[in-house]
């Protein structure tokens, strides 16, 4: 079996619970349905062809504050556009502060990691995270780290939920 087709088939198989969610009320030809039924794909709402031109309408409508579309004969819900345009590596978490530059996040460590010794001193006084820790025999400066946060190249996003069956976050 060529890889086209085997794609063909795990994604046909793939949107096939999502499919049967929906009622013989519901039409493809609705914008609303189109949405709903490309945003179910587990491969990107945009993977194929016949996908780009709803979602793409979509994003346009969301960037506008205009509200979900609807699909008749389907439960679904959609909450409203949010806006995250920062995220950390794993093991990192994502806070915010108060600066001289206004709100400034950064990504801190979830846990101490080791640090050079002059990490737990500044100015001869210790610095408030850092600690001194044996680990297999030797003495090791720790303490939580903080990093810039990344930057997401789609940092607007929806989740939706389809008749209780699942719930997808879609950046956009």
């Amino acid at each position: 079996m060529n890889k086209s087709l085997a794609q063909a088939l795990v994604a046909a198989v793939s949107l096939a619970p999502f499919y049967l969610v929906f009622d013989s009320k519901a039409r493809a030809a609705e914008w609303g349905c189109q949405v709903i039924l490309c945003l179910s794909n587990p491969s990107g709402p945009t993977k194929y062809a016949e996908c780009r031109p709803p979602i793409q309408k979509l994003w346009r409508a969301l960037a506008k504050g205009r509200p979900f579309p609807t699909c008749s004969g389907i439960g679904f819900q959609a909450s409203r556009p949010r806006y995250e345009p920062y995220y950390c590596n794993d093991g990192y978490r994502l806070t915010t502060r108060y600066g001289d530059r206004g709100h400034e996040a950064s990504c801190i460590s979830t846990t101490p990691q080791t640090v050079s010794k002059a990490g737990c001193y500044s100015n001869n006084d210790r610095i408030a995270s850092a600690a001194w820790r044996r680990r297999e025999g030797r003495t090791e400066c720790q303490r939580y780290v903080t990093t810039r946060p990344n930057v997401r190249p789609q940092p607007h996003y929806v989740d939706v939920t389809i008749d209780g069956v699942g719930k997808q976050r879609v950046w956009y």
